[in-house]
């Protein structure tokens, strides 16, 4: 189970990193090409795909990835592909609604995010944006959806790499499109924006197009089993099911974007009442775009964890072996803190060569990213819990956390943004995050009779861990800094590369020596890295 569970996450991991990294490195020379305004503008249409996008898969792809492991377990193979065959019907429909809408209202969408005063940008601009990205909404529910199915087998490889070819395609689209319009066409900024958005349906064809060389690939073994059964059922009562775990999957998927467009309805127009209208756009870019862009990249490994998680802990909770579910679940947390907190630890105390590296020197840039980099841990751990909760089925209580945390972001965005402008619209969102959080580990905690203590004991070890790492790093920096140039991208990505590797060796000593990397990892990987000569044999 172990093995299976870290070789299936792994896999999502990797393809959701390379994924991630390709979504990073395009947006250097993308910056270069449209520069920050292009960048706001881009915002301006890409936030609210987002949330289309939610909406129009409507949870259900991977709700259908937790069905479909029920009823694979339970020998019910073929109630699984019936809700598939039905589904993508429906996932097409939802799609093109869902792309009407967003194209019917993007004109009223665009006269809220803009300040009436100050802005480069017309209204109508904003609107060509949405309406350009808005196609995509008709293809990627269809394909979410098949992501989920094969997920439902335990099958994380059509996933990972549907999501490479995915970013892929839509990152050569989006550059070229965007250089051919400015530099070959001599075209405005609009223009080159709208092309690169529309380059989301791109990807999606793309991605499309591999999961349909993967069904065709692997029909004989997706069939295999159905002849164990002849139970049949029909779709009301399937669709009960799905919708009944469909609804926590849309609300916890929905969580940063939906943060991110309360920012957008109210930042500008915020900023603009306290006389800062001419920066709100300046100051909006960054907030939406660039800072998160790096943020992002430690969450991936909690967004990789979490579609894994959902399978495995519905098999668990279907045998009822709470033993094997502790064990688990002590695992996947124990993994993810572990990453995830030296990770944004390490982006908060470097933002200033990661910021200078990917999209030079940028002093309030650095400002924002030094404070939203932390933010990083709680959505990531906000996606753990609400996924262990749809795990145990308990959906119900994401929908509730997840509420009160906007309704709570909503109160206290504005007062804190009009005191410290972006850093403020971070401060609420970690302060909404925090409060989800807290309501979802007393959650799982009650319904589940799962104990934190050991969790909470690895967790102090790790801020240990980083604490010790987090200054030597700082110290390397620091005296790096007094030989190079801050504003040298080149300089830059020199100290990263010192920096990190110091980082990486010191934890990664620190866990062995103290056998917390053999309780997380296994002995297995001690041996390996002994055999190749990484590390000196030692006993602990």
């Amino acid at each position: 189970m172990y093995s299976k569970f870290l070789r299936g996450s792994f896999i999502l991991t990797l393809g959701m990193v390379l994924s991630k990294i390709l979504g990073l490195i395009y947006i250097i020379p993308f910056t270069a090409i449209v520069g920050n305004d292009g960048i706001e503008l881009y915002a301006y249409g890409y936030i609210p795909y987002t949330i289309f996008i939610s909406i129009a898969t409507g949870g259900l792809p991977l709700a259908v990835s937790k069905f479909v492991a029920k009823y694979n377990t339970l020998g019910q193979y073929n109630i699984g592909f019936k809700l598939f065959k039905s589904g993508i019907a429906l996932m097409l429909f939802t799609g093109i609604v869902s792309f009407f809408i967003m194209f019917s209202i993007a004109p009223k969408l665009s006269s809220i995010v803009l300040p009436d005063q100050g802005s480069v940008f017309l209204e109508k601009d904003v609107t060509l944006v949405i309406r350009s990205v808005s196609f995509a909404l008709i293809l990627v529910p269809v394909m979410s959806l098949i992501r989920g199915f094969f997920q439902g087998y335990g099958s994380m490889g059509p996933t990972a790499v549907s999501q490479v070819i995915e970013q892929l395609f839509r990152v050569l689209f989006l550059l070229f499109g965007a250089y051919f319009v400015i530099y070959l066409r001599n075209g405005s900024i609009v223009t080159a924006i709208c092309i690169s958005t529309f380059a989301a349906s791109v990807g999606a064809i793309a991605s499309l197009v591999v999961l349909i060389w993967y069904w065709y690939k692997r029909k004989k073994y997706l069939f295999a089993n159905f002849n164990q059964t002849e139970e049949k059922i029909p779709l009301k009562p399937i669709y009960i099911e799905v919708i009944t775990y469909s609804v926590p999957f849309v609300f916890a998927g929905l969580a940063f974007s939906i943060y991110q467009f309360i920012d957008q309805l109210t930042f500008n127009k915020t900023l603009e009442s306290i006389g800062l209208a001419e920066q709100s756009g300046y100051f909006y870019s960054i907030l939406s775009m660039t800072a998160p862009k790096l943020i992002l990249i430690p969450v991936t490994l909690a967004t990789a964890f979490t579609q894994s998680i959902i399978p495995n802990l519905t098999k668990i909770s279907i045998q009822d072996n709470f033993i094997l579910f502790e064990k688990l679940l002590n695992r996947i947390l124990q993994i993810f803190l572990f990453l995830i907190i030296p990770a944004s630890i390490g982006l908060s105390i470097l933002c200033q060569p990661f910021y200078t590296a990917f999209f030079g020197f940028d002093e309030y840039g650095q400002d924002i990213l030094h404070i939203y980099a932390p933010v990083a841990i709680e959505i990531g751990l906000f996606s753990i819990t609400a996924a262990i909760l749809q795990g145990i089925n308990k959906q119900k209580l994401t929908i509730l956390s997840l509420s009160l945390g906007i309704l709570l972001k909503i109160f206290i965005n504005i007062p804190l943004i009009e005191v410290y402008q972006a850093e403020g619209a971070i401060i609420s969102t970690a302060i909404s995050y925090l409060f989800s959080i807290i309501i979802n580990l007393l959650g799982i905690k009650y319904y589940s009779g799962y104990r934190f203590k050991v969790v909470f004991r690895r967790c102090l070890l790790i801020i240990t861990f980083t604490i010790i790492m987090s200054t030597a790093v700082l110290t390397t920096d620091t005296i790096l800094s007094l030989f190079i140039n801050e504003k040298s991208r080149g300089g830059s990505v020199f100290r990263i590369v010192m920096d990190v590797t110091i980082g990486l060796i010191i934890y990664f000593y620190l866990s062995v020596r103290s056998n917390l990397f053999v309780r997380l990892f296994g002995e297995s990987k001690i041996t390996y890295l002994r055999n190749k000569g990484i590390m000196d044999r030692h006993k602990n």
